[in-house]
């Protein structure tokens, strides 16, 4: 999902998403509210990733509050989480995950090894280098790396009607962008970040040719699901009260006006290679 603005996801921010710590690290402040309203993920998904690994011990990367790695559990892995916010490993330790908190860069493998290394809708926070050398590391022969997000595109108008409540409060930060970018699809960007994924795979030298799988999915939101999440957005939290409130306000009137509902379109980016 988007960081805020939401017409500047990371890949176009001016500095690289791995570098804005205090937007990496804000999600704590709504992780109870990150754990119901993010949406999940497809069982194709791990259904493929499962099927590819040579063994079910999952290292889940940005585990958050346990969305991807419950998913995993379920398929009848054993999976660990890391997490560089203590608010959300807190969360996802009473969902009964284990987490050990620090950033993936600079967490200890202790020796260990996994068959599997996970990371859902936040490996855009991790140094792609660096994070695809330490997966190197953690990852026995064989072993699968797997890095997605769910990419949205809102129905035609009104990514456009959402875009401009954001613009109407935010006018002076948002100025210089182009009124129709939430028109534009969002694959496009993500793409790029998967771009950037795969090459830091191959300057780490220790994976095969990395592939993309892409999954398309459907999910119909309420207006107040869709305003639910919304705070979930990363650098939502730093934008003064009165004007969320305004923001929250102008969305919610975007979505009356298209019925009080909508469906939102999802395409589940994958970037994976195996451990050479």
């Amino acid at each position: 999902m988007p960081t805020v603005p939401p017409a500047q996801p990371p890949a176009e921010s001016h500095q690289a998403s791995h570098q804005v710590r205090e937007v990496a690290e804000s999600f704590g402040a709504e992780a109870g509210r990150y754990d119901r309203a993010r949406p999940s993920y497809p069982a194709a998904l791990v259904e493929r990733i499962v099927a590819a690994s040579p063994g079910r011990r999952v290292l889940d990367v940005g585990c958050g509050t346990g969305i991807v790695a419950r998913l995993f559990q379920a398929a009848g892995c054993e999976v660990l989480g890391v997490d560089p916010d203590a608010r959300m490993a807190g969360h996802a330790r009473e969902r009964g995950l284990e987490v050990e908190v620090a950033t993936f860069e600079t967490w200890a493998t202790n020796g260990r090894a996994f068959d599997t290394i996970v990371s859902g809708q936040a490996w855009h926070w991790v140094d792609p280098v660096a994070g695809a050398a330490k997966a190197a590391s953690a990852l026995r022969p064989g072993g699968r790396f797997a890095v997605f997000w769910n990419v949205f595109q809102p129905p035609t108008g009104l990514g456009k009607a959402i875009a401009e409540a954001y613009r109407r409060v935010l006018s002076d930060l948002l100025a210089d962008l182009p009124s129709g970018l939430w028109d534009r699809p969002f694959l496009e960007i993500y793409e790029t970040m998967a771009a950037k994924t795969a090459d830091g795979m191959r300057q780490a030298g220790a994976f095969g040719e990395a592939e993309q799988w892409r999954f398309a999915w459907e999910r119909p939101y309420t207006r107040d699901e869709w305003l639910e999440q919304v705070p979930t957005f990363g650098g939502f939290s730093r934008i003064p009260p009165d004007q969320q409130e305004q923001i929250l306000a102008g969305i919610g009137a975007a979505i009356d006006a298209v019925g009080g509902g909508f469906t939102m379109g999802f395409t589940t980016l994958a970037v994976t290679a195996a451990r050479t």
